[in-house]
């Protein structure tokens, strides 16, 4: 019997037109009024950018932009985020975009109050104290880091990532609005739609789960599995959308009071050194891990199966996991995801960099099963030759 913690220091505004009111929103958790918005140049070109400084400064809010963020964020453009933010006296620091955003964001407002470099702070409770608020309004349903205390960042003299995972750089607030994610295009719906599935699938069936956070890994299946097929055919979805939204979010509340794993660990080793999008990345060795698993956590599997509907209670664990290990082949077949081998990167000869990148990231020892450096290194080989086992062995 494990003894649980479970803090959620984030206000949830869910709901479409939650965006609208967000002047309205802050005014009641801030105090001060300078906003540093940090965002990136895609997210400008939707609008969504000047619509935010339009309804702050409204209520009164005086403004600076940041938009130097890009995919998979960098140690140096944190860094020199948190600078600009110092310069700028921020009260808050506002995240409008995706994850990449979401997570620099996070490392900036440490910066602007601690200094130092982003990796500084690497691991597990490392930042001393309180950092400037932090204000999120995701733009894809995805990553769930609105209410997550992770951020993620890239080491670029190193090519690796680290995470910072802090219960200090969880936002005070998250306006959580499908309507800003209608005009998604469809590999991004697809990508960060299978992202948000592999943080509910990894929080359930990892070591460090427990039973609130599998209550909302179980609820965030539900959501996400039924429309990310549907979301990603007709963007214009709103039930898709509001169900994938809401999913995303319960899946990163899921994974923060539990862990993500392995998975994660390949998919953030290639993202360090090939730039990989991470939702891209996790999809291709969801079945490989899911299906390496099996062997310690096949009722945990089954489980999932039958609660996204593949699988019903008259067919055995056994059965149950093998159609889950299909069915996340599958699905990333039907949105058009590639493989690990398709992209033009990939070179064999990193694999055991790759490997040992993997096992050295700390969520290693969440995973379900024990895992060892060859092991990922022969899963590296089975995603690159499209090649699984069969869960019939176990």
């Amino acid at each position: 019997m494990k003894n649980i913690d479970f803090y959620l220091p984030t206000i949830i505004r869910a709901g479409n037109g939650e965006f609208k009111k967000m002047g309205i929103h802050l005014k009641e958790v801030l105090e001060g009024n300078r906003i540093f918005i940090v965002t990136d140049p895609g997210i400008e070109q939707t609008g969504f950018v000047n619509q935010a400084i339009q309804m702050l400064e409204k209520q009164g809010f005086e403004t600076r932009k940041f938009n130097k963020v890009k995919p998979n964020p960098r140690d140096i453009d944190c860094k020199n985020g948190g600078e600009d933010a110092k310069d700028f006296r921020a009260n808050a620091i506002l995240a409008l975009g995706g994850g990449s955003v979401i997570d620099s964001a996070k490392a900036i407002a440490i910066l602007q109050c601690l200094g130092g470099e982003p990796q500084d702070y690497a691991g597990r409770d490392n930042v001393p104290k309180k950092v400037t608020p932090i204000i999120v309004v995701p733009t894809t349903a995805g990553t769930g880091a609105e209410v997550t205390r992770s951020s993620v960042i890239t080491n670029t003299a190193k090519k690796i990532k680290f995470t910072i995972k802090d219960v200090k750089i969880a936002p005070v607030l998250a306006i959580v609005d499908p309507e800003l994610t209608y005009g998604l295009p469809a590999h991004l719906t697809a990508s960060t739609g299978m992202d948000a599935l592999v943080h509910a699938i990894e929080a359930f069936t990892c070591k460090r789960s427990n039973p609130i956070s599998d209550g909302l890994s179980l609820q965030a299946m539900k959501h996400i599995y039924p429309y990310l097929r549907k979301a990603v055919n007709d963007g214009n979805d709103q039930e898709a959308r509001y169900n994938m939204m809401v999913g995303s979010t319960l899946a990163g509340m899921a994974f923060s009071h539990a862990d993500v794993a392995s998975v994660h660990c390949m998919a953030e080793a290639i993202g360090g050194l090939y730039d990989t999008p991470h939702g891209v990345a996790n999809s291709m060795f969801l079945p490989y891990i899911v299906e390496y698993n099996a062997k310690t956590e096949l009722e945990k599997h089954a489980v999932i199966a039958r609660t996204i509907g593949i699988a019903s209670l008259v067919d055995s664990d056994r059965d149950a996991t093998a159609r889950l290990v299909d069915e996340m082949k599958q699905l990333a077949v039907d949105l058009s995801i590639p493989t690990f081998s398709s992209l033009p990167e990939v070179k064999q000869d990193d694999f055991d960099y790759l490997a040992e990148s993997s096992y050295l990231n700390g969520s290693t020892s969440s995973n379900a099963r024990e895992i060892t450096k060859e092991d990922y290194l022969e899963l590296f080989k089975r995603a690159y030759s499209n090649e699984l086992k069969g869960v019939s062995q176990y």
